[in-house]
């Protein structure tokens, strides 16, 4: 379990293809520091498994269904990538409840830039679009934001300086795709209102 609080930007250093499956190598000084075989780290919002660590790098195999799904398998040496430990039991809570499993990818439509912060509106996928409403959460690139306006095939969000300086949402451009991860507690709600008779 995650907060969607970007700890480190980091960087891609080597893909390494395994048949229908890939080997991430992700350079991350502050998240290898106390990193170990089979400890999660979150890749642009994606769950993801350490294999090894050494160097303050960290590698992770990505098996197909998650390349399918998420933007990771566009990675080449040289992305950067958004990286967060997960969440101790201790830890405060400064996003949101963030499972680092990627509910789809949408595209960067525009980007509408402010004095400090930016406007950037975001495609999305039909079958997410009853999962987001205005001021609710939302992680993109495992970034825990707040909606600003959603509609049926789209949603804003505004990025403050902090998150334009220390993630991948500052370099991002349109047409640059995004991972989706929805709010699981309304995921939730769905379920158990759904199986009302």
């Amino acid at each position: 379990m995650f907060t969607g609080i970007v700890e480190e930007l980091g960087e891609i250093v080597g893909v390494e293809p395994q048949g229908d499956s890939v080997t991430l190598a992700v350079r991350g000084p502050l998240v290898t520091q106390d990193a170990v075989h089979g400890a999660s780290i979150a890749v642009n919002g994606v769950c993801l498994t350490v294999v090894d660590v050494k160097d303050e790098v960290f590698t992770a195999d990505v098996i197909k269904e998650t390349l399918d799904k998420s933007g990771l398998g566009a990675l080449a040496p040289g992305s950067k990538v958004n990286l967060e430990r997960p969440l101790r039991l201790s830890d405060r809570l400064g996003g949101h409840l963030v499972q680092g499993h990627v509910d789809g990818v949408g595209t960067i439509i525009s980007r509408e830039p402010g004095e400090r912060w930016d406007v950037v509106t975001v495609s999305l996928p039909p079958d997410l679009a009853r999962y987001i409403v205005a001021k609710g959460s939302i992680t993109v690139d495992g970034i825990s934001l707040t909606v600003v306006e959603a509609g049926a095939d789209r949603f804003s969000i505004a990025l403050i300086p902090t998150t334009l300086a220390l993630t991948t949402l500052g370099h991002k451009e349109p047409g640059d795709p995004v991972n989706l991860e929805v709010d699981v507690v309304a995921k939730y709600v769905e379920r158990m209102l759904g199986d009302r008779s």
